[in-house]
């Protein structure tokens, strides 16, 4: 039966591929007109990153233990503050990956300013196949504005999976394909982090991040809780987990995109309806994707980005991270002073890289991704709840591609103990300074915020709201009216 269904739905892919010829691609979502399953063209385009670098670092003897190896840092060319690099707390390091045959994971670590009691915050930019150094220039790092994360926890910013940011290997079989490699490598990291930082062990543990990281977030929570209950090395004291504007539930978040479109004036009523008839078919593969697994994955990818490509088609230059903005470049974003400065000879000798070239987003580690790229990560999520395990979702307004809306919908259909009472609990003004940043509905250990004024980037577009966010819900008192410093 299964099989008949997907000659059935491969045979609608190609009718639909043909229709929908004529609409504008997105760069984010478009397959390369040479593009094969991930692990051919993984192969094929191996060295476009960081996996077998030209000039790769020795890997030396693995029956060695893997290990953190790390520096203190400054970087060059910026304005001396006059604190001492050991006072500075800013860390960057690699991580040889347990399981793996020679990958390096790298990071970075900067201390709270405030008390290096606070939590310890993991960050992950999504792609998938973006660093998270985006995060450490643009968004909540110490190196973008005064009023950031780093003033109410220690943060770490990890480049994942292997092949971006500065992560890298020397094999080309360290790449990784799924959520179970990308989340047991990131545990990993953190057994050997807290063994390297025992100070911090204590300290509360949260997991944030943003877009595709509403994938990998949901699946590292799960590790981490499942490693804590079955005792396996250092206890990881995790409260909570935060996704911004992120892809967790494809099946629902897809059917939103009309509906956002429509409202945001970005499609008419003729649009909805053509765009709307590809919907059926979009559930069909995504549901075929849960089950089998394989070919049906990389169909519903296809057919379903066909409606937001359709809906591009029409946006113009409109910024799908903003649609307030004009798309500008092919992340619609120009990010190359950051790649330029990371790139420096002199920063790269200053963070400990050697040669290593950065790489802000990989189209290759975006492919090999392709087949987890519909999955369902919701459904891990109410086992975290139900044994108290925090839950923030938040969205900016303005962001088309991982809309509020999508996202809303995903968190009021999850099935968990207190569903109802968040389904019925009022919707209040999530308050700054007295005035309405954001919509909030809170019911037990899970949020949803609407961020006002944002688009995909919350803490890029809203710094003072995103940490007086983190501030409070980290404390539990997230409803509660805030006072940003000025």
């Amino acid at each position: 039966m299964e099989k008949n269904l997907f000659l059935f739905l491969f045979s609608l892919l190609l009718l639909l591929l043909f229709s929908f010829s004529s609409a504008k691609i997105s760069d984010h979502l478009r397959l390369p007109s040479d593009a094969n399953f991930p692990a051919i063209q993984a192969e094929k385009l191996i060295r476009e990153l960081n996996l077998i670098p030209k000039d790769a670092v020795a890997v030396g003897d693995h029956s060695i233990a893997p290990k953190i190896v790390e520096k203190r840092f400054k970087f060059p060319n910026i304005a001396d503050s006059g604190v001492s690099i050991e006072d500075l707390g800013h860390h960057a390091g690699y991580y040889q990956l347990q399981h793996s045959n020679a990958a390096r994971m790298f990071y970075f670590f900067f201390e709270s300013r405030t008390n290096k009691n606070d939590p310890v915050v993991i960050w992950l930019t999504g792609g998938p196949g973006c660093s998270s150094e985006l995060a450490v220039f643009y968004e909540n790092g110490p190196f973008t504005i005064a009023k950031n994360l780093s003033l109410a926890s220690n943060l770490l910013y990890v480049d994942q999976p292997t092949g971006t940011g500065f992560s890298y290997s020397s094999d080309k079989h360290d790449i990784r394909h799924n959520e179970e490699g990308v989340s047991n490598d990131l545990y990993d990291f953190l057994q050997a982090f807290f063994a390297e930082h025992p100070q911090f062990a204590k300290n509360d543990f949260y997991i944030t991040g943003e877009s595709y990281a509403g994938h990998y977030i949901p699946a590292f929570a799960a590790r981490v809780h499942r490693g804590n209950k079955a005792k396996e090395g250092i206890h990881i004291n995790l409260k909570g987990f935060a996704i911004g504007n992120g892809l967790t539930d494809p099946a629902i978040q897809y059917k939103a995109y009309t509906d956002y479109a429509l409202d945001m004036g970005i499609i008419e009523d003729a649009d909805y309806k053509r765009i709307n008839k590809v919907l059926p078919v979009c559930e069909m593969a995504i549901k075929l994707c849960g089950t089998d697994g394989t070919a049906s994955c990389m169909a519903s990818y296809v057919v379903c980005n066909t409606i937001f490509n359709k809906i591009m088609g029409l946006a113009g230059d409109t910024n799908y991270y903003d649609i307030r903005k004009k798309c500008e470049g092919s992340l619609c974003y120009d990010f190359s002073n950051m790649e330029k400065f990371l790139n420096q000879k002199s920063v790269r000798d200053a963070l400990g890289v050697g040669d290593i070239e950065f790489v802000s987003c990989s189209p290759i580690v975006y492919q090999a991704m392709l087949m987890d790229w519909m999955r369902n990560l919701e459904v891990g999520i109410p086992a975290l709840l139900q044994d108290g395990v925090k839950l923030l979702i938040y969205a900016g307004e303005y962001d088309l591609i991982c809309n509020w809306l999508g996202n809303s919908r995903w968190v009021h259909a999850m099935e968990w103990s207190g569903q109802k009472e968040f389904v019925a609990s009022p919707t209040v003004p999530f308050l700054v300074n007295g005035s309405e940043a954001g919509q909030l509905k809170s019911h037990g250990p899970l949020s949803f915020l609407k961020v006002h004024d944002a688009g995909h980037m919350v803490p890029m577009d809203q710094p003072k709201a995103a940490l007086e966010m983190l501030k409070r819900w980290t404390q539990g008192k997230l409803a509660e009216d805030g006072v940003a410093d000025m």
